[in-house]
Protein backbone atom coordinates (compact mmCIF):
# COMPACT_ATOMS: atom_id res chain seq x y z
CA UNK A 1 0.00 0.00 0.00
CA UNK A 2 0.91 3.65 -0.83
CA UNK A 3 0.28 6.40 1.83
CA UNK A 4 1.24 9.83 0.87
CA UNK A 5 1.51 12.40 3.81
CA UNK A 6 0.56 15.64 2.55
CA UNK A 7 -0.76 19.18 2.98
CA UNK A 8 -1.90 22.32 1.34
CA UNK A 9 1.37 24.40 3.02
CA UNK A 10 4.60 23.93 4.37
CA UNK A 11 5.35 23.32 8.39
CA UNK A 12 2.25 21.56 9.37
CA UNK A 13 3.90 18.53 10.57
CA UNK A 14 4.12 16.56 6.99
CA UNK A 15 7.97 15.01 7.85
CA UNK A 16 7.26 14.61 11.76
CA UNK A 17 4.29 12.48 11.03
CA UNK A 18 5.81 10.58 8.12
CA UNK A 19 9.17 9.42 10.23
CA UNK A 20 7.26 8.78 13.06
CA UNK A 21 4.70 6.42 11.34
CA UNK A 22 7.61 4.58 9.30
CA UNK A 23 9.61 3.90 13.29
CA UNK A 24 6.42 3.05 14.41
CA UNK A 25 5.07 0.45 11.42
CA UNK A 26 8.68 -0.70 11.55
CA UNK A 27 8.45 -2.30 14.37
CA UNK A 28 5.41 -4.73 13.12
CA UNK A 29 6.06 -5.06 9.29
CA UNK A 30 8.33 -4.13 6.87
CA UNK A 31 7.93 -0.05 5.42
CA UNK A 32 9.59 2.27 3.29
CA UNK A 33 9.89 6.05 3.28
CA UNK A 34 10.09 8.13 -0.01
CA UNK A 35 10.96 11.81 0.75
CA UNK A 36 9.50 13.27 -2.57
CA UNK A 37 9.95 16.63 -1.22
CA UNK A 38 13.32 17.45 -3.61
CA UNK A 39 13.72 20.66 -3.16
CA UNK A 40 14.08 20.63 0.60
CA UNK A 41 14.41 17.16 1.56
CA UNK A 42 14.47 16.53 5.20
CA UNK A 43 13.59 13.68 6.40
CA UNK A 44 16.81 12.41 7.24
CA UNK A 45 17.61 14.74 9.90
CA UNK A 46 14.65 12.73 11.67
CA UNK A 47 15.68 9.23 10.69
CA UNK A 48 19.57 9.26 10.37
CA UNK A 49 20.02 7.04 7.60
CA UNK A 50 23.12 5.57 5.96
CA UNK A 51 23.19 5.99 2.83
CA UNK A 52 24.64 2.73 0.04
CA UNK A 53 23.95 4.69 -3.36
CA UNK A 54 23.74 7.62 -4.78
CA UNK A 55 22.07 7.72 -8.26
CA UNK A 56 21.99 10.85 -10.75
CA UNK A 57 18.84 11.86 -11.89
CA UNK A 58 19.28 13.01 -15.97
CA UNK A 59 16.99 14.46 -18.65
CA UNK A 60 17.65 15.15 -22.07
CA UNK A 61 18.14 18.32 -23.46
CA UNK A 62 18.99 19.35 -27.27
CA UNK A 63 22.41 20.58 -28.80
CA UNK A 64 22.40 22.66 -32.25
CA UNK A 65 24.76 21.77 -34.45
CA UNK A 66 25.76 25.20 -35.70
CA UNK A 67 26.93 24.27 -39.00
CA UNK A 68 23.83 22.49 -40.10
CA UNK A 69 21.81 24.97 -38.63
CA UNK A 70 20.16 27.15 -41.12
CA UNK A 71 18.16 28.98 -38.82
CA UNK A 72 15.41 28.69 -40.07
CA UNK A 73 13.31 28.99 -37.04
CA UNK A 74 10.83 25.50 -36.80
CA UNK A 75 12.74 24.47 -33.87
CA UNK A 76 11.61 27.75 -32.13
CA UNK A 77 8.09 27.50 -33.15
CA UNK A 78 8.12 23.98 -32.49
CA UNK A 79 8.68 24.22 -28.88
CA UNK A 80 5.65 25.40 -26.52
CA UNK A 81 8.57 26.23 -23.37
CA UNK A 82 10.41 28.61 -24.86
CA UNK A 83 13.37 26.76 -24.37
CA UNK A 84 14.88 27.45 -28.18
CA UNK A 85 15.50 31.02 -29.75
CA UNK A 86 15.96 31.15 -33.18
CA UNK A 87 18.29 34.21 -34.01
CA UNK A 88 19.96 34.96 -37.77
CA UNK A 89 23.04 34.09 -36.75
CA UNK A 90 22.71 31.44 -33.96
CA UNK A 91 20.25 29.49 -32.28
CA UNK A 92 20.09 29.89 -28.02
CA UNK A 93 19.05 26.63 -26.06
CA UNK A 94 17.79 27.25 -22.97
CA UNK A 95 18.57 24.32 -20.45
CA UNK A 96 16.42 25.24 -17.19
CA UNK A 97 12.83 25.80 -19.41
CA UNK A 98 13.29 22.54 -21.85
CA UNK A 99 10.57 19.87 -20.87
CA UNK A 100 13.06 17.26 -22.55
CA UNK A 101 9.86 16.53 -25.22
CA UNK A 102 12.23 16.21 -28.16
CA UNK A 103 9.53 18.01 -30.73
CA UNK A 104 12.52 20.08 -31.35
CA UNK A 105 14.61 17.45 -33.06
CA UNK A 106 11.65 16.66 -34.91
CA UNK A 107 10.85 19.73 -36.10
CA UNK A 108 14.41 20.30 -37.70
CA UNK A 109 14.09 19.93 -41.20
CA UNK A 110 18.01 19.57 -41.74
CA UNK A 111 18.99 17.30 -38.53
CA UNK A 112 21.26 20.00 -36.78
CA UNK A 113 19.60 19.00 -33.41
CA UNK A 114 21.05 16.12 -31.10
CA UNK A 115 19.42 15.37 -27.69
CA UNK A 116 22.11 15.52 -24.57
CA UNK A 117 22.11 14.03 -20.82
CA UNK A 118 22.13 16.50 -18.48
CA UNK A 119 22.29 15.30 -14.98
CA UNK A 120 19.59 17.79 -12.79
CA UNK A 121 19.31 16.01 -9.56
CA UNK A 122 20.01 13.05 -7.51
CA UNK A 123 18.64 9.53 -5.71
CA UNK A 124 19.51 8.36 -2.54
CA UNK A 125 19.36 5.25 -1.25
CA UNK A 126 19.74 3.67 2.16
CA UNK A 127 17.99 2.75 5.65
CA UNK A 128 17.85 3.68 9.27
CA UNK A 129 17.33 0.57 11.03
CA UNK A 130 14.40 -1.53 9.63
CA UNK A 131 13.19 1.40 7.51
CA UNK A 132 13.85 1.66 4.02
CA UNK A 133 14.78 5.25 2.78
CA UNK A 134 14.96 7.10 -0.27
CA UNK A 135 15.00 10.42 -0.71
CA UNK A 136 15.81 12.88 -3.61
CA UNK A 137 17.53 15.68 -4.27
CA UNK A 138 17.21 18.95 -7.12
CA UNK A 139 20.68 20.31 -8.09
CA UNK A 140 20.76 24.06 -6.54
CA UNK A 141 19.02 26.39 -9.22
CA UNK A 142 17.22 23.58 -11.07
CA UNK A 143 13.44 24.40 -12.24
CA UNK A 144 12.66 20.96 -12.70
CA UNK A 145 11.64 18.94 -10.10
CA UNK A 146 9.09 16.10 -11.73
CA UNK A 147 11.79 13.89 -13.33
CA UNK A 148 13.40 13.61 -9.72
CA UNK A 149 10.06 12.47 -8.00
CA UNK A 150 9.33 10.18 -11.00
CA UNK A 151 12.79 9.08 -10.01
CA UNK A 152 12.19 8.41 -5.93
CA UNK A 153 8.79 6.95 -7.03
CA UNK A 154 10.42 4.40 -9.27
CA UNK A 155 12.27 3.01 -6.50
CA UNK A 156 8.75 2.27 -4.37
CA UNK A 157 8.79 -1.22 -2.74
CA UNK A 158 5.47 -3.17 -3.73
CA UNK A 159 6.17 -5.68 -0.76
CA UNK A 160 6.09 -2.75 1.60
CA UNK A 161 3.84 -0.54 3.29
CA UNK A 162 4.93 2.44 1.20
CA UNK A 163 4.73 6.27 2.74
CA UNK A 164 5.74 9.43 0.37
CA UNK A 165 6.36 12.15 2.20
CA UNK A 166 5.11 15.03 -0.32
CA UNK A 167 6.54 18.41 -1.42
CA UNK A 168 4.09 21.36 0.71
CA UNK A 169 1.43 23.04 -1.31
CA UNK A 170 -1.21 21.54 -4.10
CA UNK A 171 1.00 22.65 -7.48
CA UNK A 172 2.53 19.96 -9.86
CA UNK A 173 4.78 18.44 -7.51
CA UNK A 174 2.14 17.28 -5.30
CA UNK A 175 -0.14 15.92 -7.82
CA UNK A 176 2.85 13.77 -8.87
CA UNK A 177 3.66 12.39 -5.49
CA UNK A 178 -0.03 11.67 -4.88
CA UNK A 179 -0.54 9.67 -8.65
CA UNK A 180 -0.80 6.38 -7.64
CA UNK A 181 -1.71 6.34 -3.81
CA UNK A 182 -3.70 4.16 -2.20
CA UNK A 183 -4.40 6.72 0.40
CA UNK A 184 -3.47 10.50 1.59
CA UNK A 185 -2.57 11.59 4.74
CA UNK A 186 -3.94 15.51 5.14
CA UNK A 187 -2.00 16.87 7.73
CA UNK A 188 -3.12 20.33 8.58
CA UNK A 189 -3.29 22.89 11.80
CA UNK A 190 -6.30 24.42 13.62
CA UNK A 191 -5.78 27.91 12.28
CA UNK A 192 -7.37 30.30 9.44
CA UNK A 193 -3.65 29.14 7.37
CA UNK A 194 -3.66 26.11 7.75
CA UNK A 195 -8.09 25.67 7.11
CA UNK A 196 -7.52 27.42 3.92
CA UNK A 197 -4.91 25.54 2.46
CA UNK A 198 -6.23 22.07 3.64
CA UNK A 199 -9.05 22.95 1.61
CA UNK A 200 -7.22 23.09 -1.35
CA UNK A 201 -5.63 19.49 -0.75
CA UNK A 202 -9.03 17.96 -0.46
CA UNK A 203 -10.27 19.37 -3.69
CA UNK A 204 -6.99 17.93 -5.12
CA UNK A 205 -7.31 14.56 -3.60
CA UNK A 206 -10.70 14.59 -4.88
CA UNK A 207 -10.17 15.66 -8.29
CA UNK A 208 -7.90 12.74 -8.27
CA UNK A 209 -10.11 10.22 -6.77
CA UNK A 210 -7.87 9.39 -3.98
CA UNK A 211 -9.47 8.49 -0.39
CA UNK A 212 -7.85 10.72 2.44
CA UNK A 213 -8.32 11.62 5.99
CA UNK A 214 -6.85 14.21 8.12
CA UNK A 215 -4.33 14.64 10.71
CA UNK A 216 -4.49 17.74 12.64
CA UNK A 217 -1.27 18.69 14.32
CA UNK A 218 -0.74 21.06 16.71
CA UNK A 219 -4.29 20.63 18.21
CA UNK A 220 -5.06 22.65 21.01
CA UNK A 221 -4.01 25.57 19.25
CA UNK A 222 -6.00 28.35 17.47
CA UNK A 223 -9.73 27.64 17.03
CA UNK A 224 -12.06 24.74 15.86
CA UNK A 225 -13.18 25.98 12.78
CA UNK A 226 -10.81 22.63 10.97
CA UNK A 227 -13.02 20.44 13.17
CA UNK A 228 -16.28 22.05 11.79
CA UNK A 229 -14.80 21.65 8.32
CA UNK A 230 -14.44 18.65 8.31
CA UNK A 231 -17.57 17.68 10.08
CA UNK A 232 -19.57 19.36 7.48
CA UNK A 233 -17.52 17.83 4.71
CA UNK A 234 -17.96 14.36 6.25
CA UNK A 235 -13.90 14.26 6.45
CA UNK A 236 -12.66 11.49 8.59
CA UNK A 237 -10.32 12.90 11.00
CA UNK A 238 -7.57 10.13 12.11
CA UNK A 239 -5.34 11.59 14.56
CA UNK A 240 -4.98 14.49 16.78
CA UNK A 241 -0.81 15.51 17.51
CA UNK A 242 -1.26 17.76 20.57
CA UNK A 243 0.45 21.17 20.53
CA UNK A 244 3.53 20.25 23.17
CA UNK A 245 6.49 22.16 23.06
CA UNK A 246 8.85 18.67 24.02
CA UNK A 247 7.63 17.54 20.40
CA UNK A 248 8.99 20.57 19.24
CA UNK A 249 12.12 20.27 21.04
CA UNK A 250 12.79 17.11 20.11
CA UNK A 251 12.27 17.92 16.37
CA UNK A 252 14.56 20.91 16.26
CA UNK A 253 17.12 18.52 17.87
CA UNK A 254 16.97 16.22 14.95
CA UNK A 255 15.32 13.49 17.33
CA UNK A 256 12.47 10.94 16.81
CA UNK A 257 9.97 12.59 18.64
CA UNK A 258 7.93 9.36 18.73
CA UNK A 259 10.52 7.48 20.75
CA UNK A 260 9.69 10.58 23.62
CA UNK A 261 6.52 12.07 23.26
CA UNK A 262 3.60 9.40 24.49
CA UNK A 263 1.23 11.74 23.12
CA UNK A 264 3.03 11.62 19.70
CA UNK A 265 3.43 8.03 20.07
CA UNK A 266 -0.35 7.10 21.01
CA UNK A 267 -1.46 9.33 18.32
CA UNK A 268 0.72 7.61 15.40
CA UNK A 269 -0.59 4.19 17.11
CA UNK A 270 -3.93 5.08 15.91
CA UNK A 271 -2.90 6.13 12.43
CA UNK A 272 -1.28 3.03 11.98
CA UNK A 273 -3.88 0.29 13.44
CA UNK A 274 -6.28 2.63 11.18
CA UNK A 275 -4.51 1.76 8.07
CA UNK A 276 -3.79 -2.23 8.69
CA UNK A 277 -7.63 -1.89 8.57
CA UNK A 278 -8.28 0.10 6.14
CA UNK A 279 -5.29 -2.05 4.03
CA UNK A 280 -7.58 -5.24 5.08
CA UNK A 281 -11.13 -3.35 3.97
CA UNK A 282 -9.23 -2.75 0.62
CA UNK A 283 -8.29 -5.99 -0.26
CA UNK A 284 -11.20 -7.84 0.35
Amino acid sequence: MKVCIASGKGGTGKTLISTSLAAVLSEHEPVQLLDCDVDAPNAHLFLGPSIRQRVPVVVTVPRVDDEACVHCGECAQACRFKAIASLPKATLVYDELCHSCGVCVEACPTGAIAEVKREIGVVEIGSAGDIAFVQGAVHIGEARNGPVIAAVKSYSDRGATVLLDAPPGTSCPVVQTLRGCDLALLVTEPTPFGLSDLRLAVQTARAMGIPFGVVINRDGLGDNRVDAYCETEAIPIWARIPHDRAIAEASARGERAVETSPALRSAVERIAERLRVYEDERRR
